[in-house]
C-alpha cells in the first residue's frame, strides 16, 4: 500500500535497528477484563486466537471448521462491539442481510451474556455521572448524555461504552512507557536504546545493532509486566532496518 511504501522512507540510523513492540488484541482483553466474561477470559488463558474463537462460538462449530469468511466476520464484529457499531454500520461491513448481521449480533452476544450487561452498566453510570472511569481510575466527561436531541444522545453513549476499554488500553501503554523506560535503565542501556514512536498499542524504539537480542527481551518482559490481570497481555516483538519493514 502507499502508508506501507510510505514508511521505507524512514531509516534507522547508521549501525541501528527499529524495534516495533505491539500489544496482542489489546483492547480484545481489556473488554475481556472489564466485562468479566467467563467465555472470553477462558479463550485468552487458552492462548487462543480470539477471532477464532469467536467464530467457533457465535456459528456454533468447532475451531477447526472456521472458514477465513468467518473469523473475518467476527472479527468484524469484535471490533465493531468495542467501538459501539450498530446493525446498519455492521451490516455495511460485514456484507450481509440485516436479518444475518442482527443474527450475529445476537448470538455473540447470547455466547457473551457479561459483555452486554458490562456496556449496558457503563451506560448506566455514565448518565447517572456525566463520566465513565477507565480500569485506573481516569475519568472522561460527557456533556452530550444530558442532550435533548435524542441522536447526539445516542452518539454520546457509544463513546461513553467505548471510552473505558480504549482509555484503558491508552493507560497500559503509557505504564508500559515508564517501565521499559525505568528497565533499560538498570540494564544500563539507555544509551544505546532510544524510543522514538509511540503508535496506539505499540512502542518503538531505534537500537544499537550488538544490542538488539537484548532490548528486544527486556522491552517484552517491560511491556506484559505493565498490567497483572488473571488473563496475560502478550506482546509481539518485530525489527527491522526502516518503518516499513516492521509488522
Amino acid at each position: 500500500t502507499f502508508g506501507q511504501e510510505l514508511r521505507k522512507a524512514f531509516i534507522a540510523s547508521p549501525k541501528h535497528t527499529w524495534i516495533a513492540a505491539d500489544y496482542s488484541q489489546i483492547e480484545m482483553r481489556v473488554l475481556a477484563v472489564l466485562s468479566g466474561d467467563e467465555a472470553m477470559l477462558q479463550m485468552f488463558k487458552q492462548g487462543k486466537d480470539v477471532h477464532l474463537g469467536v467464530a467457533a462460538l457465535v456459528f456454533n462449530v468447532t475451531e477447526d471448521k472456521v472458514t477465513k469468511d468467518m473469523r473475518r466476520a467476527a472479527k468484524v464484529i469484535n471490533f465493531g462491539i468495542i467501538y459501539g457499531m450498530g446493525i446498519n454500520a455492521l451490516k455495511q461491513n460485514l456484507g450481509m442481510t440485516r436479518g444475518e448481521t442482527q443474527e450475529f449480533y445476537d448470538n455473540f452476544f447470547k455466547t457473551f451474556p457479561k459483555i452486554r450487561a458490562y456496556f449496558d452498566n457503563v451506560i448506566a453510570l455514565a448518565c447517572a455521572k456525566n463520566y465513565t472511569e477507565t480500569l485506573f481510575g481516569r475519568r472522561r466527561y460527557f456533556s452530550a448524555l444530558q442532550s435533548r436531541l435524542p441522536f447526539i444522545r445516542a452518539a454520546a453513549e457509544r463513546q461513553a461504552a467505548n471510552a473505558p476499554i480504549q482509555g484503558t488500553a491508552a493507560d497500559i501503554v503509557k505504564i508500559a512507557m515508564k517501565k521499559v523506560d525505568l528497565s533499560l535503565q538498570k540494564k544500563q542501556l539507555t544509551n544505546q536504546c532510544h524510543f522514538i514512536l509511540q503508535v496506539h498499542d505499540e512502542l518503538i524504539y531505534e537500537v544499537e545493532n550488538d544490542q538488539v537480542s537484548t532490548a528486544k527481551e527486556v522491552i517484552k518482559k517491560a511491556m506484559e509486566s505493565a498490567i497483572a490481570t488473571v488473563i496475560p497481555f502478550p506482546v509481539e516483538i518485530s525489527e527491522g532496518k526502516n518503518w516499513g519493514e516492521l509488522k
